[in-house]
């Protein structure tokens, strides 16, 4: 947010009038001339107290590095921080607030208008925007901030915007990420919308959808105080009427509605997978993403619609209870689990002769395990399971009968840095040496979906296809159930 020492020093330039730099890299000089030794770089966005004109130059004084000098007329926008310039400053904060890459100039505006508007006018309608229009801002310039190239640093222009908007008091945090920095605005502004009872339905859409970005949730939050701010999270898009919004905004709150209660629903199943809640939060998620208008998804949505549906796809195995075991099938090697180290869960093979004393094959994990998902082959001699062991990234584990006895075999969403992805078994080919798989994830920003047949020795990919249809096998063999249930098809 603006802060209060801010608006002061602009108010005491008033008296004197002020101006707003207008161009990037804009000198002050020691001289009306151009050819006067330069004294400092300024940015847009900068305010400076205007103190004599002389020429086509203005004669100013920046509080920010306490010097003096002069600047060219044309590189600024003077302003007198009265009510009645207001108007034109909210219609100038109107032009700039769609225009990619003046962030740090908008956010002058902002606080130029901030100052001369009058209280009543700070209340109500014009004030919401305006608040909203700052929560835009900062959150499109700390996402140009976090856009760039992993090992690089942000250049010049983004640094000095970044600092300009800081001096405003616009706040950001970053964290560390896989090897790159991330970015966010605090999201001041947008609380203060959310507070206003004058702001519109879309302007509180904007700013609940700033307010929970998922990436922007500290990664090294323990796991309660995570689930914390996503159950927070959920409140906040709780209170959007998406009835009285544009289908493409409706859209993109439902989207965020369904990655919210998808990673809810993981967090409740990582304390206790048979909780009430789980169900009930996946299938929230899944009410969520089935009201998405697809026809209505414009281009750049898309990206975050297959993110949705992998997460909602992550949890989706909480809305299906465990199977009875068919009496037929009780010979088989069946799935048990039980408690490991604290926070583990331990995945245990077991048959008649086998129990969990003495299992066929033990296996521990952190990730949730989905019991639910457990399939055998035919034969008896291979099982899928699906565990998940990040929000948004599930797992499909195949545990095979091998001469040296049960082994177990991890098939991830991709071979890459975890980030949003799902695998999952989509059935067994009859032979009892191969089964088919569907992929999805987003890693290193490109996404990706095959479909696949994968050979059990080793996991190795025999074939693959981005297209259902192009694949005999998967055509012929695919799971029923799993085509029924299965958001992979979408």
């Amino acid at each position: 947010m603006i802060t209060t020492s801010t608006v002061a020093a602009v108010a005491m330039a008033a008296s004197l009038g002020s101006a707003i730099v207008v161009q990037d890299q804009a000198s002050l000089r020691s001289a009306p001339r151009q050819s006067a030794q330069q004294q400092t770089t300024l940015w847009q966005g900068e305010v400076l107290e205007v103190r004599g004109e002389r020429m086509d130059y203005l004669q100013v004084w920046d509080h920010k590095r306490e010097r003096g000098g002069f600047i060219r007329a044309s590189e600024v926008r003077r302003v007198a921080l009265t009510e009645d310039e207001a108007p034109a400053l909210l219609a100038v904060l109107r032009f700039v607030r769609d225009t990619p890459g003046a962030e740090a100039l908008g956010i002058g505006f902002t606080a130029a208008w901030l100052q001369a508007a009058p209280g009543p006018v700070l209340a109500g309608g014009q004030g919401a925007q305006a608040l909203e229009t700052l929560g835009t801002l900062a959150d499109r310039l700390a996402h140009r901030a976090s856009a760039v190239a992993p090992g690089k640093t942000p250049g010049a222009t983004l640094s000095a915007h970044l600092d300009v908007a800081q001096g405003y008091g616009v706040r950001f945090v970053s964290y560390a990420v896989e090897g790159r920095m991330q970015v966010c605005y605090d999201g001041e502004a947008f609380r203060r919308v959310l507070a206003m009872p004058q702001a519109a339905p879309d302007q509180r859409a904007r700013a609940a959808l700033g307010l929970t970005r998922p990436e922007c949730i500290d990664p090294d939050l323990p796991a309660h105080a995570r689930a914390g701010v996503q159950e927070w999270q959920a409140q906040v898009l709780e209170h959007v009427e998406v009835a009285a919004l544009p289908t493409y905004l409706r859209n993109r709150v439902q989207m965020r509605r369904a990655m919210v209660w998808s990673a809810l629903a993981y967090q409740q199943a990582r304390k206790d997978i048979h909780g009430p809640d789980v169900a009930a939060s996946a299938a929230r998620a899944l009410t969520e993403l089935a009201g998405v208008s697809r026809n209505d998804l414009p281009d750049e949505d898309q990206s975050a619609y297959n993110d949705a549906a992998m997460r909602v796809g992550a949890v989706r195995w909480a809305l299906v209870p465990p199977a009875p075991v068919p009496a037929a099938a009780r010979a088989r090697p069946t799935l048990a689990t039980e408690a490991g180290a604290p926070g583990e869960t331990c995945v245990l093979l077991v048959d008649a002769r086998h129990g969990p004393q003495a299992p066929l094959l033990r296996r521990c994990t952190y990730g949730v395990v989905w019991a639910s998902s457990a399939r055998h082959n035919r034969d008896g001699t291979a099982l899928a399971l699906a565990v998940q062991p990040l929000e948004g990234w599930r797992e499909l584990w195949v545990l095979r009968k091998t001469t040296e006895g049960w082994v177990a075999d991890v098939l991830p969403p991709a071979a890459a840095a975890p980030e949003t992805g799902v695998a999952e078994w989509a059935g067994w080919v009859p032979g009892g040496q191969r089964m088919l798989v569907a992929r999805e994830a987003r890693t290193q920003g490109r996404y990706r979906r095959s479909f696949e047949v994968v050979r059990l020795d080793g996991l190795a990919v025999e074939r693959v296809t981005g297209d259902v249809a192009a694949l005999p096998l998967f055509q012929r063999w695919q799971d029923a159930a799993w085509k029924r249930q299965t958001l992979s098809l979408r």
